[in-house]
């Protein structure tokens, strides 16, 4: 199955490009930058991955940004992932950004979009891996703060091919963002969201009627509500699943009562991917791979997951059924 897993082409739609940032190349830009970090070595870093909430875990990844200062810096860190990503057999990527933790720090938001982009170019030059950017919104701030990023991100509108919330959630309702996201989708944004994943179901269901979102980042808690598991299999609403992370944050005890396996038998459009993969410990086929093991996927299971993944995309119908085609060989095969 690991074999499979490894050659099965598949999609990534919730991975935030600053989770990506391994503790070597943290060192190094550190290094570059003339900037000192709080730990005397990689292992001393790598020891810190050791999170009981999703606030203990921000807490380090925002201190990691710090390192980030200049244009070439987010391009090497998008290069870095989008390399790990093809070696995974990731064919097409949407990956999120946190504009707001850069520019508060002083770092342009031109600065950040450059060097992301440039390396997303080179990807699909270079690699053949398609990639969209989704500007995520920090939910702990306010909504004035989100205006005010979205204003800087619509002079770059032809980049970004969506918006998202993350960030601390519980205390956070998507309601709290209904104006930002209604400016938004009236530019011509597409919009997900983070919810179900400290928070309750409720904050999915406020996702869907008030922030109008494509897809439903994590989801997990929705399984509490069953009128709204009927709904997000009827009307198809994608979930972007991290079982990886859910396993590292406490959002789930053991890998064995990860929900995927229960909202793929209840007929939910659930994808798999890595969220913060350098701080979570694996990239998107190790979240394949933890949850065939633990679960016991079938090859059905598995390729059906892989299809969603691009099902799930913000590609057109014509590049969709170009790697839907692509799953068909390869599955297929002897």
């Amino acid at each position: 199955m690991t074999s499979f897993i490894a050659g099965l082409p598949k999609a990534e739609l919730h991975v935030h490009i600053e989770g990506t940032f391994e503790p070597e190349l943290m060192f190094a830009m550190a290094a570059r930058n003339g900037i000192e970090l709080p730990y005397d070595s990689i292992d001393a870093l790598k020891a810190a991955y050791n999170f009981s909430d999703l606030q203990d875990f921000l807490n380090l990844y925002y201190q990691g940004m710090t390192v980030l200062q200049n244009e070439q810096d987010f391009h090497d860190l998008t290069w870095a992932y989008l390399e790990r990503a093809r070696a995974d057999n990731v064919r097409h990527a949407e990956i999120f950004f946190d504009p707001q933790g850069h520019t508060q720090r002083g770092v342009a938001f031109e600065t950040v979009l450059d060097g992301i982009w440039r390396a997303l170019e080179a990807g699909e030059h270079r690699l053949g891996i398609t990639g969209k950017l989704i500007m995520c919104f920090l939910r702990d701030l306010p909504e004035a703060d989100a205006e005010r990023t979205l204003d800087m991100a619509l002079a770059h509108k032809r980049r970004i091919e969506g918006v998202g919330l993350d960030s601390a959630e519980v205390g956070h309702p998507p309601s709290k963002f209904a104006r930002v996201f209604a400016r938004a989708r009236d530019a011509g944004l597409r919009c997900v969201g983070h919810a179900g994943e400290e928070g309750p179901a409720e904050y999915v269901r406020e996702a869907l009627d008030i922030l109008r979102v494509a897809r439903i980042d994590h989801g997990n808690r929705a399984l509490d509500d069953k009128t709204l598991v009927a709904r997000l299999a009827r009307e198809r609403v994608p979930l972007t699943v991290c079982p990886l992370s859910n396993l590292r944050l406490c959002v789930v005890e053991t890998a064995t009562a990860h929900p995927l396996k229960t909202m793929l038998d209840k007929g939910l459009m659930v994808t798999v991917n890595s969220d913060d993969p350098a701080y979570f410990g694996g990239y998107v086929n190790a979240n394949y791979d933890a949850m065939q093991t633990a679960l016991n996927l079938s090859r059905e299971d598995l390729v059906t997951l892989a299809r969603n993944s691009f099902e799930a995309s913000f590609l057109s119908r014509a590049e969709k059924d170009a790697h839907l085609a692509a799953i068909e060989a390869y599955a297929g095969a002897p």
